[in-house]
Order: structure tokens, then C-alpha cells, then sequence
């Protein structure tokens, strides 16, 4: 889709993993196409859901677009700028602009540092604030986040998993960033936890203006924090588009499976549900044509030798499927 200039923007996308089979240094080589052709865009201000069953690649393109993994083939453009090979010093300002909440609180905060140095350590590295200002730098971080000051000098393992939670949106929003790459920063959470960080998240944006680039499985979650959808399979983007249109008029068989799949909380309603047959492909020997062929219910002769173009269906919004 296009529109005004984006914030950032995907184009081409690839990342393959090198796999050795057999003995270390006389095994054949063969390739993990976690990325296949990924293009995508996120405007200034705005959220981009990213959704998909686990392994079709939404982590790894996140980590891609923080140049975390070096991608294989492909751009990445930051207000227009490349940033696939941008030198040191041009990526420690990148990184100013571009952070990340993973999606285990617990694991992605150090254990030894106290809440101070896990938040105040980006301040020195980016030389943004030094000494005492650390702490008062840290103090707004987390009172943004809804806790109380005397939190920065408690260690994680002293936490519950929602206030480790917004430690790490503290300490992602600690620079000031235009964009956050939410990486399932609820699924480790229960649900009234989630609500509370989603509220969070949202009120966020609507005071700094930050873009984020949501990647979940849960559908619900996706719609409530997103302002436009990208729904991956086997590495590639099959549908993409508002989230409106994505969710009231889904296109593609398998974005209609995947919120045929959505539990109505009220047990007197009763839905069919259209369960997919057989196994996800493997990404080292993805099927040919159309990724999704070989458990789609819609599948004809074309799909299983030929990859489906991208058609825009109505405005703002795309499919690659056969069918249109």
C-alpha cells in the first residue's frame, strides 16, 4: 500500500539461515527462508499489527527492522534512508531512534543490574544524561509507566511479571524513540495485566506520537492496538491492510481460518469453525506456488505451480491469493 512518505518501510525483504546436514565442515548447505520478499510500511504515529502462527517469521522481520539480524536481501528505509549498511557510527543513531520490547519481561532484563542501571545504561551509552540526571531521567521513565520512583533501585527477580513489563517499555521509551517494535509484549502476562499494558502502549502513543510495529498471534489484542494489519505465512505477507477492512472483510483463506478461530465470549452463540488440514510447511523446503496451497480449502490447479501476485481488492487493502 502506499501513502504519504512512511517512517519506515520494508521493501523485498529476505532473510535465509544457513543449515549444515550431515558432518560440520563436509555437510551439504541448506537454506531457512525465514523472510521471503517482505515489504511492509509503518506511518509516523500509527501501529502496524503484524499476526501469524508461530514460525512464519514476524520475530524475526521485527529483528530485522532494528538491524538486530542482518537481512539477507532486501531494504529497509528509515525516513527514507537505507539502513542496511550504515556504519557504527550511523547505527548508534538509528538505535536512538528504534526500540524494541521483547517478549519475555524476565529474561530480557539483566538479573544483576538494579531497574536504575537496566533504564539508565542506553542514557550513557547514547551520552544523553550523566550522574544525577541519570536518576531523574529514570524517576519520569517510570512514573510514564505508572511506578513509583523508589522502583529503580529494586532487581527484577523483586518484580512481579507486569511491573518487570513496564520496566522494559520504561527502558525502550528511555531515548526518546519514533518507533517500538512490540514483540508479544503481553503474551508472558495475564489478562488483566495485558489490559493494563495495552492501555499503556496506547497512552503512549498519543502523547510522544510513536509508531509501533506490533507482532502478536492474538488476534483481539492486534486489533485493539493496531491502525493497520500484515498477515504472514510461511515467511510472506498474504494480506495486508486497515484493520478494519482487514477484520470485518478478510480475503485470504488462511486470514479467514485464522479468525474463524476466535472464541466468542458468550456461550449461547455458536459459529462453524473451519478447521485447516494437514502440517505447516517446512521453511527449508517451502512448497512451490502459493505457500498456503497445500492445506488452503479454496485450492485450485494455479495455486500449486504458480506464487499468487499481490492485487490491491479495495483501497487499503491487498491480497495475494488466486482467487482475486
Amino acid at each position: 500500500m502506499r501513502g504519504r512518505m512512511p517512517l519506515i518501510e520494508v521493501e523485498n525483504l529476505k532473510k535465509y539461515f544457513e543449515i549444515k546436514e550431515g558432518f560440520l565442515f563436509s555437510g551439504k548447505k541448506t537454506w531457512l527462508k525465514a523472510l521471503d520478499n517482505v515489504s511492509l510500511q509503518i506511518e509516523k504515529g500509527k501501529t502496524r499489527g503484524i499476526v501469524g502462527e508461530s514460525g512464519c517469521g514476524k520475530t524475526t522481520l521485527g529483528k530485522c527492522m532494528i538491524r538486530l539480524l542482518k537481512p539477507t536481501a532486501g531494504d529497509i528505509r528509515y525516513q527514507g534512508r537505507s539502513i542496511v549498511e550504515l556504519d557504527r557510527k550511523a547505527m548508534m543513531d538509528y538505535r536512538r531512534r528504534i526500540q524494541i520490547i521483547f517478549q519475555d519481561p524476565f529474561s530480557s532484563l539483566d538479573p544483576r543490574m538494579k531497574v536504575k542501571k537496566i533504564i539508565g545504561r542506553a542514557l550513557e551509552i547514547h551520552h544523553i544524561a550523566r550522574g544525577r540526571e541519570i536518576g531523574d531521567v529514570v524517576a519520569k521513565q517510570l512514573e510514564d509507566v505508572g511506578l513509583k520512583p523508589a522502583f529503580a533501585d529494586k532487581y527484577p527477580h523483586e518484580l512481579s511479571g507486569g511491573q518487570r513489563q513496564r520496566i522494559a517499555v520504561a527502558r525502550a521509551l528511555a531515548l526518546n524513540p519514533e518507533l517500538i517494535v512490540a514483540d508479544e509484549p503481553v503474551t508472558a502476562l495475564d489478562v488483566s495485566l495485558q489490559a493494563q499494558i495495552l492501555m499503556l502502549l496506547k497512552n503512549i502513543q498519543s502523547q510522544r506520537d510513536i509508531s509501533y510495529a506490533f507482532i502478536s498471534h492474538d488476534l483481539s489484542v492486534v486489533r485493539y492496538m493496531s491502525h493497520d494489519v500484515s498477515v504472514m505465512y510461511l515467511g510472506k505477507i498474504v494480506e495486508e491492510g486497515t484493520t478494519r477492512r482487514i477484520y470485518t472483510t478478510p480475503r485470504h483463506p488462511y486470514t479467514q481460518a485464522l479468525f474463524n478461530s476466535i472464541l466468542i465470549p458468550n456461550p449461547q452463540k455458536r459459529k462453524e469453525r473451519l478447521a485447516l488440514s494437514g502440517e505447516v510447511p517446512s521453511l527449508i523446503n517451502p512448497p512451490a506456488g502459493c505457500p498456503f496451497h497445500t492445506r488452503c480449502p479454496e485450492v485450485m490447479d494455479i495455486c500449486k505451480i504458480k506464487e499468487p501476485p499481490t492485487v490491491q481488492v479495495t483501497f487499503g487493502h491487498e491480497v495475494a491469493c488466486h482467487l482475486y
